[in-house]
């Protein structure tokens, strides 16, 4: 995608943001007009345990060049009373493969091309410079820093040691010794800089979310290099926690990147992988360019976790590591739809390698790597993305030796009961299962402050029965298969009981609708669950859930997403903004998010499967299209013009104008989206 940047507002051009990463945890961020709006943006924020934490290391780069005398600053940055407005002479920002900033200054064109190095802690930037007039001096100062990516360094004096060996610099800000930066140019000369802080970086949206947005950052040294007259020049500069870098050739780091997105584009199987993009029609192209770009969004979650030796998935950026839930969430769309299916099986393993009282880790600590265990779903998605990766591969072998025990595990436990990290997992006589307390957020509805817990859930909650159900008959397929006649028996009549007290128990007859936990009227998504799922627990077609579906339609869809709560109901908010409190108190009280069209599609495609009557079948097929091609509309034209060039956003807002919020960039969303609007291709 193409930007004229002349034909955008300052306001414009730093609520549209960019991400790339480096497959470990690692990213480089920022906005259309080089402005940092964050204090997780930044070229180079480094996990120093991958994918765990992640240090901001280059903030920017800023450039100025002088011309006859004259110096023009081309960089822009945001002070509180203070704007530098090099975006001025921006004339164009491209992402397609890599972000690329141009620049015009008199007959003098600078492009910008920032590129990571693949599974190093490495940036890399190309400068190709067309000087058209006469000699040009340009000048590059990496504005710099070493904090964890969640803190900042506000009135901060900044110690710099740094050693100079031609044009390889080795820096140890803020006595890091144990993580030296290096830095290298292929031209020109490094001019080191003592005691020289760039002080009040101003972050505007860290002050939209409450938090004190200024910051000081140093700038160690300024590279100047010559530009002579009528000439074409590259200039690589490159910045790493790795110590090898004076034998990087960047242009090859930004090719190898590109064949690397062309390889898992074209191993979708989507499309034909020896094509001549000259001779392909318009609406082709389109769709290639679409499949790429999903392809670069859903690649970004996807991280190697060196302690594990195994792949994970990053939830969102910029501030998520692994979640548990959202993996298994993201699962299908990000790496069966895509066949990465080596991917797949690391992800499976990953999840299981931790389990606890047959709890699945809902995530890792940030700073110790310690697993997290508040969910109570985590596990009961896992019987059902292992079930998806079945449907996928018919790799049964990796199942039956690798993770079968463990969901066997898993459904021992929630039989007997688990009252660990305050989850208090019971199945009760009737079959369905309670968990949680009024202070634990053990669902994917987990906003909490402090000590409080904004939507608990406890009881008996519809999605978790849903779940249940659903694992229950997953484990009872695989273990008749796999010769395990008394484990297949029990998870049959437990499926049994179960299925019969839903049916009974979780009507919302006032509603038309589901009770989302036994006791609670409130009209949420959840009750989706009871037609989503590989076994759905009620009949997608029967009376009760057509009521249901009617009345998830009418109250929560829009084009975003499913709206946590219905407008109307007692605490309903629509707008996500304001400090940590008032955000987390909104978070799922009427907020939209995007992940739950997944559900939604998946109901319908249920209801496809299971309608027996031809012409119902027909007109089901037909509104699925309709949602398909609503919901391609909308993402389409959301990736590329609001929020994050490339990818979705986590939430929106509820009301017009539907403001992207939250993680700029948010592996569920990508991946759910993706997974519906693939029948673009597959038709």
């Amino acid at each position: 995608m193409k930007i004229d940047t002349k034909d955008i507002s300052l306001k414009e051009g730093i609520e549209k943001e960019w991400i790339i990463t480096n497959g470990i945890g690692g990213y480089s961020s920022s906005t259309v007009f080089g402005i940092n709006t964050r204090k997780y943006h930044g070229l180079l924020v480094a996990p120093l345990t991958p994918p765990a934490r992640r240090h901001l290391i280059l903030s920017k780069l800023d450039e100025s060049i002088e011309i006859d005398g004259k110096n023009y600053a081309i960089f822009s940055n945001m002070c509180k009373n203070y704007i530098a407005e090099g975006f001025k002479y921006q004339t164009e920002f491209e992402k397609e493969y890599i972000p690329i900033y141009t620049y015009k200054i008199k007959d003098i064109t600078i492009k910008k091309l920032i590129c990571m190095e693949y599974g190093k802690n490495t940036i890399c930037i190309l400068y190709k410079i067309e000087n058209l007039g006469q000699e040009a001096k340009l000048t590059l100062s990496p504005v710099m820093n070493f904090r964890d990516f969640h803190t900042m360094t506000t009135n901060h004096e900044f110690s710099i040691n740094q050693k100079i060996n031609g044009k390889k610099v080795k820096l140890e800000i803020d006595n890091n010794s144990n993580n030296p930066v290096y830095m290298h140019i292929s031209d020109g000369e490094y001019i080191e800089h003592y005691n020289d802080t760039f002080r009040n970086m101003y972050y505007i949206e860290e002050e939209k979310r409450g938090f004190f947005p200024e910051e000081n950052l140093c700038v160690p040294g300024r590279y100047e290099i010559f530009i002579p007259e009528n000439a074409q020049k590259e200039i690589e500069y490159i910045c790493s926690l790795e110590e090898n870098i004076e034998e990087i050739n960047v242009k090859k780091v930004i090719n190898k990147e590109i064949i690397r997105i062309n390889e898992l584009m074209y191993k979708t199987g989507l499309l034909e992988e020896k094509q001549d993009i000259e001779k392909m029609s318009k609406e082709d192209i389109e769709k290639r360019n679409l499949l790429r770009d999903f392809c670069i969004s859903l690649d970004n979650f996807v991280v190697y976790r060196p302690s594990f030796a195994l792949h994970t998935i990053i939830a969102g950026y910029p501030w998520f590591l692994d979640w548990g839930r959202d993996s298994l969430i993201a699962f299908e769309g990000l790496l069966l739809e895509t066949k990465r299916y080596d991917v797949a099986r690391d992800v499976l393993l990953t999840l299981v390698r931790n389990i606890k009282f047959g709890l699945v880790p809902n995530g890792y600590s940030g700073y110790d790597n310690r697993p997290l265990y508040n969910s109570v779903d985590s596990s009961l998605l896992l019987l059902e993305a292992a079930y998806k990766y079945l449907q996928y591969t018919g790799d049964y072998k990796f199942i039956e030796n690798q993770i079968y025990d463990k969901l066997v595990l898993v459904v021992e436990n929630y039989i007997k009961g688990i009252n660990f990290d305050d989850n208090n997992i019971i199945l009760n006589s009737d079959g369905l299962i309670s968990s949680g307390t009024e202070n634990t957020q053990n669902t994917w509805m987990d906003a909490k402050y402090g000590n409080i817990a904004f939507t608990p859930r406890n009881g008996k909650a519809v999605e978790v029965n849903a779940m249940w159900y659903n694992s229950l008959k997953i484990l009872e397929e695989l273990s008749s298969k796999f010769g395990k006649k008394k484990e297949a028996s029990k998870c049959k009549e437990l499926a049994k009981q179960c299925k019969e007290s839903f049916e009974t128990q979780f009507y919302n007859k006032k509603k038309k609708c589901l009770y989302d936990v036994i006791g609670d009227g409130k009209i949420r998504p959840n009750q989706l669950f009871a037609t989503s799922l590989s076994h759905p627990v009620l009949d997608p077609n029967g009376e009760i859930a057509e009521e249901m579906f009617e009345t998830v339609t009418k109250k929560l869809l829009n084009k975003y997403g499913l709206k946590t709560l219905a407008k109307g109901e007692k605490g309903y908010i629509d707008v996500y903004e304001g400090d940590g409190f008032r955000r987390d108190s909104s978070y799922h009280q009427g907020i939209t998010w995007p992940w739950l069209l997944g559900l939604y599609y998946d109901t319908i495609n249920n209801k496809i499967r299971f309608e027996k009557d031809r012409i119902k079948k027909k007109e089901l097929k037909e509104k699925k299209q309709e949602f398909i091609e609503s919901t391609r509309k909308t993402f389409i034209k959301e990736m590329f013009e609001r929020g994050t060039i490339g990818s979705i956003s986590e939430i929106y807002d509820s009301k017009m104008p539907y403001l992207p919020k939250g993680t700029m960039a948010q592996a569920w969303s990508v991946a759910e989206v993706f997974r519906i609007i693939i029948d673009y291709w597959k038709k």
